[in-house]
């Protein structure tokens, strides 16, 4: 198992690995999103501090439960991936300080759950993974699992919904104003709060683009 993408803790995430993910599909919550949440999390952590160990944990096993996005469980999916680390923690010795703050940053990084997050680490660790939803991986992962669900690109009778309600389910481009560019003003650390405001432009541009090329004045 290649695990160089997690240095400096190579050898921990060689331990945690094999519990990370489920087997699934979703392309948009694989090892290359949590090879990315821990760049994230690294750029945060050199400016900000945080325990690197709980925030690998953290990231590793954030996703270890699948619940797909149109899923009724969706709200308790980060509440289940903590319920499973937790188990996966106390398996390989780590004390129950150092499991109970994995499992608050685990339930906390997710905006369905609505968790404040308490600590350094569990904002850290929300700022790094909302930063793969926002910018051009957003818009990436956002068309992939809007395909992955069957829906559209985008309504060709309202493309901005100026007379209709906004439905993310049925056409992609809505969420974008349903949650995509609300994520950057929710950012937790200085840090974060920075480099999210670089992506939320690009993801900006993005929009006034395509909507010029489906000719939306």
């Amino acid at each position: 198992m290649n695990t160089i993408a997690f240095e400096p803790l190579a050898s921990l995430a060689a331990e945690l690995l094999p519990h990370a993910l489920e087997p699934s599909e979703d392309g948009a919550h694989d090892l290359s999103h949590l090879q990315r949440v821990w760049h994230n999390v690294r750029t945060l952590q050199a400016e900000e501090g945080g325990d690197l160990e709980v925030l690998l944990a953290a990231v590793l096993l954030h996703d270890c439960v699948a619940v797909e996005k149109n899923s009724p469980l969706r709200a308790q999916a980060s509440r289940l991936a903590a319920e499973k680390a937790s188990k996966v923690l106390a398996n390989v010795n780590w004390p129950e300080a150092r499991i109970d703050a994995v499992t608050h940053a685990i339930e906390a990084h997710s905006f369905s759950a609505n968790i404040t997050p308490l600590t350094l680490e569990a904002r850290l660790m929300q700022d790094a993974d909302r930063l793969d939803s926002i910018g051009m991986l957003g818009v990436a992962r956002t068309f992939y699992t809007a395909g992955r669900m069957g829906s559209s690109l985008y309504d060709p009778h309202d493309p901005e919904a100026k007379e209709r309600d906004y439905d993310d389910k049925r056409f992609c481009l809505d969420h974008f104003q349903t949650k995509l560019l609300h994520l950057a003003d929710g950012f937790q650390t200085v840090a974060g709060q920075r480099l999210a405001q670089i992506r939320h432009q690009r993801l900006k541009g993005f929009m006034e683009q395509f909507k010029e090329e489906i000719g939306v004045v």
